[in-house]
């Protein structure tokens, strides 16, 4: 086609508003991507709190409570029953494969998690906190502050398969599903490393000083990178899971006491007692940054991930409403920093009187 020619047609076009200026790019407004309370629910009752656990594929939602463990729909967040008998409870885990139940405590119980019957009593030693299901060899881990550090059960019929010392006080282990576990150890300051199959410590990574106290653990298992939250100070410790070698840090929330890892987002969470959950975008292997602090509620230190709905579930308790003359005034128990404060208690295990629990779902 000669100039002349293009000219005249492109002209044309124009003239008939077939060549308008392209409009600029819809960019989507910033709280499209942000993390937000997509939904929560209160159930009042008495206890502490610790650890929570999503059964993302039997949907699921399982609450360690004043000696018993609370079972609500994953979905709903309405209850559907409990585990009795749970004395000093903690955490619980539980095998999709098997439908059993485990709880963090002492005995350990384990259940039916379709019909919530208990199944057997495993007495165990130590002083059951953190807990574990680890799926490639389907084994219960039921970590202890005392020796000893790690009992392993095997999720299929709760027989005791052995006993782990971790060297130290164990908080949150993660699974890379290559016959590697990864346990934080609060008190030595680092990771230990254990092998699946021999049940032997292989390695401790270390904290290399950029910060104490890991309590949340995270693990991006494709690239074998690990995400150590520590309190003292807040701190995300960001290392290579297979020699321990320290890519960077970053900054979280203050009082972490869980963590983790979606793949599914590529991204690393850790949920805080200051009423944060700190969320790292993995941007590269090798970068990574603070994309987003929610706010939560004071006190929802520990969480746990819906794999399926990529959202994250955080628990906290509170005062309910109390009347002073003709007012309600609220007294959340959730109020205190993570030392406490005069005058009120803090959220967690000391708190044993009625309290509100606090269901809280994080997403997108």
């Amino acid at each position: 086609m000669s100039i002349t020619k293009l000219s005249v047609s492109l002209l044309a076009l124009a003239g008939s508003g077939f060549l308008a200026t392209p409009a600029p790019a819809q960019v989507p407004p910033p709280d499209v991507f942000h993390y937000k309370i997509v939904n929560s629910a209160q159930h009042m009752g008495t206890g502490g709190i610790d650890y929570v656990c999503a059964d993302s594929v039997g949907r699921r939602l399982y609450v360690p409570r004043g000696g018993q463990v609370l079972v609500f729909d994953l979905d709903s967040l309405k209850s559907v029953g409990t585990i009795p008998d749970a004395k000093g409870v903690h955490g619980a885990a539980i095998d999709p494969k098997s439908h059993h139940g485990f709880s963090s405590s002492n005995p350990v119980l384990m259940w039916d998690t379709q019909t919530l019957a208990t199944l057997k009593t495993i007495p165990v030693e130590g002083n059951p906190d953190g807990i574990y299901f680890e799926a490639e060899t389907e084994r219960v881990y039921v970590l202890s502050h005392r020796a000893p550090n790690a009992t392993v059960i095997d999720a299929k019929d709760g027989a005791i398969v052995g006993t782990i010392d971790l060297g130290g006080a164990p908080e949150q282990a993660v699974s890379d599903g290559h016959g590697h576990l990864f346990v934080d150890i609060e008190d030595n300051n680092n990771v230990a490393v254990v092998d699946v199959k021999t049940l032997k410590v292989t390695a401790h990574h270390d904290l290399g000083g950029k910060a104490t106290t890991p309590a949340g653990l995270g693990l991006d298992a494709k690239n074998h990178i690990l995400f150590a939250f520590c309190r003292n100070p807040a701190t995300a410790v960001i290392m290579n899971a297979d020699d321990g070698k320290i890519i960077t840090t970053l900054p979280i929330g203050s009082g972490t006491d869980g963590g983790g890892f979606n793949p599914n987002t590529m991204e690393a969470f850790s949920s805080q007692r200051d009423g944060t959950l700190t969320i790292i975008k993995e941007t590269s292997p090798t970068s990574f940054v603070v994309a987003q602090t929610v706010q939560t509620k004071p006190g929802a230190k520990t969480c746990t991930l819906d794999e399926k709905k990529n959202t994250i579930i955080l628990i906290a308790t509170e005062r309910p409403a109390t009347p002073t003359g003709d007012a309600a005034v609220a007294a959340p128990a959730t109020n205190a920093p993570a030392g406490g404060q005069p005058g009120g208690r803090r959220s967690g295990r000391g708190n044993n009187g009625p309290a509100l629990l606090d269901l809280i779902v994080v997403g997108r």
